[in-house]
């Protein structure tokens, strides 16, 4: 099944998230594939996170296609103009990748090619746009194409903000919507609370999210990630339990787990990701029943 014939079906979703390698080496990345297979109902393939060099998102993609997992392509916006943007596109889809993911990108100064420039020559509502105009038959600048693209195209919502911040979220969720976005994936989110507090703000849309679960490898990471990852929101118990817990890897395991258990019922499905640590994804998936 097609991951767009998943998000139109009833059914709880497991998305997890796998890092292209750095090299050509890419026996990691099939092993983990593997670990996920009947488990995972598609796999994002992040381009090139933290503005770290990859190999990148449509080549890892094409590769775990043709193993038969069904992959969503992540193209972001720092990287590449219109141009390229636009090129690739056509790319993924004659290469029969039909599921993508839309981003901003991270920080050039936060990865490992510190002297790159970003591009950003289209912002997210402007990717969005231009690729609801290339599924009509049209580039971004109105030349027809010889061939249209189809694909199921997704986003991202910062679904941990709050107050007001969170209002001006939910606006620009509802444009990204309407320029096509077909699901949505948040930041890390543990707070249950939060996340149904926003499912409610959001029903109205009628449009799949999928909120993150990383798993948490240490009690720094999570710290880390509250401080200085904008919209992740991590409970002070969740911290503390990791904290005293003996076997920090096994607990990391067991509260990602209940956490994606927790889930069901509130949302569509769950986006999981384990950074640094994709071989725990089976893992984790082994004790949710997945």
């Amino acid at each position: 099944m097609s991951f767009k014939d998943s998000l139109a079906s009833d059914g709880f979703l497991v998305i997890a998230e796998l890092e292209p390698p750095k090299g050509t080496d890419t026996s990691g990345l099939v092993s983990n594939a593997d670990n996920l297979r009947g488990r995972a109902h598609a796999v994002v393939v992040p381009e090139m996170n933290g503005a770290i060099m990859r190999m990148g998102s449509i080549g890892a993609s094409c590769l775990l296609k043709q193993k038969g997992i069904e992959p969503i392509v992540n193209l972001n916006c720092r990287d590449r103009n219109r141009l390229a943007l636009q090129a690739d596109l056509l790319n993924a889809s004659a290469l029969g990748l039909e599921n993508m993911l839309i981003s901003a990108g991270d920080e050039i100064t936060s990865g490992d090619h510190i002297d790159a420039k970003s591009v950003n020559d289209l912002d997210v509502l402007g990717l969005l746009e231009g690729i609801k105009k290339m599924q009509k038959g049209i580039d971004i600048s109105g030349n027809e194409l010889n061939g249209a693209p189809r694909f199921c195209v997704g986003s991202e919502v910062n679904a941990g903000l709050q107050g007001g911040a969170l209002e001006v979220e939910i606006v620009d969720m509802e444009k990204k919507i309407r320029a096509g976005a077909d699901f949505f994936f948040t930041p890390t989110l543990y707070d249950l609370d939060a996340i149904e507090t926003f499912m409610n703000k959001v029903s109205q849309f009628k449009v799949p999210v999928f909120p993150q679960v990383t798993i948490l490898k240490s009690v720094g990471m999570a710290r880390f990630m509250c401080r200085h990852v904008d919209g992740v929101l991590i409970p002070d118990e969740v911290i503390e339990r990791l904290a005293k817990a003996p076997d920090k890897a096994k607990e990391s395991i067991a509260i990602a787990a209940e956490q994606i258990n927790n889930l069901k019922g509130l949302c569509r499905g769950v986006l999981l990701v384990a950074i640094g640590a994709q071989e725990r994804l089976g893992e984790v998936l082994e004790q949710t029943g997945s």
